[in-house]
């Protein structure tokens, strides 16, 4: 399973062109995003911590403990995102467990690059 199968068909996109900033670290984060079209550098103090493709996401982590912004995140490329409230990201959590193991496994993954960065 995809985050992106569950939200090709979704109306409410945003679209951000090359080097736009869609978040910036410190921020409150009322949204994680779906990455339907294009690419996001998320940086921290401005070193790249990852690069984000089509179907990935980024910003869970805001949602799942309410903290601000760890990362800054900008459009590598001009890109097609699906923004994702808190309350829909539960719902999904609930209705799809598979959807809740891939966060988790998006998260883990992260975690360890960072730790091998240390």
């Amino acid at each position: 399973m995809s985050s992106l199968s569950l939200f090709r068909d979704d109306g409410d996109t945003r679209a951000f062109g090359p080097g736009e900033t869609i978040f910036v670290e410190g921020d409150d984060g009322r949204h994680m995003y779906v990455i339907l079209d294009g690419s996001v550098r998320l940086s921290v103090t401005g070193r790249t911590l990852e690069k984000v493709g089509k179907g990935g996401v980024f910003g869970e982590m805001a949602l799942i403990d309410a903290s601000p912004r760890s990362a800054t995140a900008t459009a590598l490329a001009a890109c097609t995102l699906v923004p994702v409230t808190a309350e829909r990201f539960k719902s999904l959590v609930k209705e799809s467990p598979d959807f809740a193991i891939e966060i988790m496994r998006i998260m883990a993954a992260r975690l360890r690059s960072m730790d091998r960065r240390l």
